[in-house]
């Protein structure tokens, strides 16, 4: 008779936890770890973008090589990440000879611990094991994430006010995966009109009429400014549908938690000024994977079409025929300044907002913005992408009639746990920012709305 898995709440917060590898499945479950506190310890020689983004951040501790018996010195808990069943052997060996219980990856069967399919709600927190099958955790966990949202509040009480379930015709969980004929945000190339999936080529790529073969898709998903819950229903439906997803560095992490364990997840961080796929690779992976049948999700912080190169993907889905679903998200531009209390657009202060991106300095040759025309306006100025530049931004707007004194603002990672803002003036916010140590990340926002709701 096998016994059951004694279910119990860890609370990790200062502990020390060890993650053995840093590919695709580290990615995934480092976000849920660092999420409750835990003193992460990374062993691994490689590490993905997404993670060398938070060992930058000082999220986590790096060691850059293959994994020793010391690593567990003064560890609670082991999650091994790798594919290598002799190395994985060996580290949860280790782990039982010091009582340290030990997750594995590649062997549920040899784990001492299991990690359950997980959804959270405000405070309320659901874990799920399926007796050692996965896809029958996440279904349940999918039909109690439902659940949740129709029957309780946001502050996880209960609420008697219902709540719109997934739109007709939808499947959650894993019964959805040869779902086909997704339909679409509209306004993208070779729609059908509204609520209409793009497409071109007609039935020629993959999956076409007559081909015998599943039809593959892609969907473009915003996923929010950082907080989980911010990504829109749909959004998280296509999540549990699909195949592939393909992830840039500014997703939620524990939305990558919560996929399915046989999901390929690609990490695609474009890190800023630092190692990145070429667009051009993230194009293809895209149409590959999709044309071999693969519902594929390409997961972007904030929204697909704000700065999120969205238009190029699905133009290039487009030209090879697979039809391509576009889920707009919750933009940073407006999210994190309204998470640090700041109106982009105020009665009596502020009649417009601009959005801009600073990726690029004000006296670049391949810069398309007139900062010298944004100086004049009265409104609110949003600066995405921008901490790089910000002193020559804000040097430039200065010379061009905005008052030193004006009003600014930077949100590092707003909705999240780790959000900081930082008030300043235009003429000082350049100088603060590197005092305070604020990293990217980051929103700037300049206007009198910085202090619209003081007082």
């Amino acid at each position: 008779m096998t016994a059951n898995p004694y279910p119990l709440g860890l609370r990790l917060h200062g502990r020390r936890v060890v993650v053995v590898g840093g590919g695709a499945v580290a990615t995934r479950r480092v976000p849920a770890l660092l999420d409750a506190g835990a003193d992460v310890l990374l062993v691994a020689p490689e590490l993905t973008p997404a993670l060398r983004a938070r060992v930058d951040a000082g999220r986590l501790h790096w060691v850059p090589r293959r994994f020793e018996p010391d690593d567990l010195d003064g560890a609670w808990l082991v999650q091994v990440a790798v594919d290598d069943p002799m190395a994985a052997a060996s580290v949860s060996a280790v782990a039982a000879e010091r009582r340290i219980f030990c997750v594995r990856a590649d062997d549920r069967t040899a784990a001492t611990a299991w990690t359950p399919a997980v959804t959270r709600h405000g405070p309320v927190t659901v874990a799920v094991l399926g007796g050692g099958d996965p896809r029958r955790a996440m279904t349940v966990r999918d039909a109690v994430r439902e659940l949740l949202a129709v029957r309780l509040g946001s502050d996880g009480t209960a609420s008697t006010r219902g709540r719109p379930g997934p739109p007709a015709g939808a499947t959650g969980g894993t019964d959805a995966i040869g779902a086909t004929g997704a339909t679409g945000a509209g306004g993208a190339t070779g729609a059908t009109g509204a609520g209409g999936a793009a497409s071109a080529g007609g039935a020629g790529g993959a999956g076409g009429a007559g081909s015998g073969r599943r039809a593959g898709r892609v969907a473009l998903v915003g996923a929010g400014p950082g907080d989980p819950e911010l990504i829109t229903v749909k959004g998280w439906r296509l999540l549990t549908e699909a195949d592939v997803v393909v992830a840039d560095r500014l997703v939620p992490g524990l939305l990558l938690d919560e996929l399915r364990p046989d999901v390929e997840l690609v990490d695609a961080s474009k890190i800023p000024y630092g190692p990145s796929r070429a667009q051009e690779e993230i194009n293809q992976i895209l149409v590959d994977r999709a044309l071999a049948g693969a519902a594929v999700v390409r997961l972007k912080g904030g929204d697909p079409y704000v700065f999120g190169r969205g238009g190029e993907e699905l133009l290039a889905c487009a030209a090879a025929g697979v039809p391509v679903t576009v889920v707009p998200g919750v933009t940073s531009s407006i999210a994190a300044p309204a998470a640090a209390g700041i109106p982009v657009t105020h009665r009596g202060v502020a009649h417009e907002f601009t959005v801009v991106s600073g990726h690029l300095a004000p006296d670049s040759p391949a810069s398309l913005v007139r900062w010298d025309a944004l100086a004049g306006l009265h409104g609110t100025l949003v600066i995405l992408m921008g901490l790089k530049n910000l002193a020559a931004i804000t040097a430039t707007l200065i010379a061009n009639g905005r008052p030193p004194q004006t009003p600014a603002a930077v949100v590092q990672e707003a909705t999240t746990g780790t959000q900081r803002i930082l008030r300043s003036t235009l003429g000082e916010v350049a100088a603060d920012l590197l005092a305070a140590d604020l990293r990217p990340p980051a929103v700037v926002v300049v206007g009198d709305v910085v202090g619209a709701l003081d007082g």
